[in-house]
């Protein structure tokens, strides 16, 4: 069962972040605040437009930062890998619709700590759908699976 919670919702605390510039890349990725309390390796879920995508959390000397959102894990880990080419990066996506770029403000709410955050142009409302974390157990079945 799912339940759903708008962005303005007391459950849900919104924190400024920014989109920024990764290496020497022209794309944009999102810049994490430290409020956000996540950290290189983390692997998250990251609502853009409604759509809940896969992101793993990475770092530099400037911070934590998203440099993309996947459709599933598969995706994710093979961008974050560099062993595939045609895996869509849905957070360049988004930026592109939004009109939004490096340097631009975002909204990133957090709607499950550590696990689902929202991203969403600032002063825009959003609702997410909450669903139930992964069984941790059935998780590292399907990672050790993965590694193969």
């Amino acid at each position: 069962m799912s339940d759903r919670l708008a962005s303005d919702a007391d459950d849900v605390t919104s924190l400024r972040a920014r989109l920024a510039r990764s290496g020497g890349t022209r794309l944009p990725c999102l810049r994490i605040p430290d409020e956000a309390d996540l950290s290189a390796g983390d692997e998250i879920r990251l609502v853009l437009d409604g759509d809940q995508r896969h992101a793993t959390v990475a770092s530099d000397s400037r911070g934590a930062l998203v440099r993309g959102a996947y459709d599933d894990r598969k995706r994710m880990r093979e961008a974050t890998e560099g062993t595939s080419s045609d895996a869509e990066n849905r957070l360049v996506e988004w930026a592109r619709e939004h009109g939004r770029e490096p340097g631009d403000a975002v909204d990133l709410d957090e709607v499950d700590p550590g696990y689902l955050y929202g991203v969403r142009v600032p002063g825009e409302r959003a609702v997410y759908t909450v669903t139930k974390r992964p069984d941790e157990g059935l998780q590292d079945i399907a990672d050790s699976l993965y590694d193969r």
